[in-house]
């Protein structure tokens, strides 16, 4: 059984950024933050030339499967740290908008009451317009988890695309009730 290609590439790790190996952890530490993972004992990673390396210890199924999947992670952690991941969200509705106050989203999104939407630790929401809202963090996995959250809060409808979608998301509309002709 061949190695995973993708696993083989080595993960660059840029100027400014430090991958430290401590056990099974290996955390990465760079100009935006700090993150850390727990990788399983089937991989082991190793640093050569200012470049990481993700290696199968056994040629198991197990190691095969987490090879190519421990570096990707590997490699959004290094991303992360320097780049920062970033996940807009649009809201669409007569009436439907947000605002930022504190750590916490408050949407007027058709209910009878506001939601409040807490922002977790780590993400950074900025509200340009009531209609919009950016997400930015380190990890790749939060930002799209609490932009998933946030959709989830009210998503979009099939008959008017009223929600929140992300940015750039196509709704395909469905057609109502065609309805008599009124006399």
């Amino acid at each position: 059984m061949s190695m995973s290609r993708v696993g083989k590439v080595p993960v660059p790790i840029p100027d400014g950024v430090q991958l430290a190996i401590a056990g099974t952890v290996v955390s990465v530490k760079g100009p935006n933050g700090q993150l850390a993972l727990d990788v399983p004992t089937h991989v082991k990673v190793t640093v050569k030339d200012g470049q990481a390396l993700v290696e199968p210890v056994s040629g198991g199924r197990q190691a095969r499967a987490l090879h190519g999947t421990m570096r990707v992670a590997i490699n959004n952690m290094v991303v992360g740290v320097t780049k920062g991941y970033e996940k807009a969200l649009e809201i669409q509705g007569v009436g439907f908008r947000v605002q930022l106050q504190d750590r916490a989203l408050s949407f007027s999104l058709g209910y009878s009451h506001p939601v409040v939407f807490k922002v977790p630790e780590g993400i950074e929401a900025t509200v340009d317009k009531p209609t919009s809202i950016l997400l930015r963090g380190v990890s790749k996995y939060l930002v799209g988890q609490t932009a998933a959250n946030i959709r989830a809060l009210r998503p979009p409808d099939a008959y008017k695309g009223k929600g929140i979608r992300y940015a750039g998301e196509v709704i395909k509309l469905k057609a109502g009730k065609s309805g008599k002709a009124a006399k």
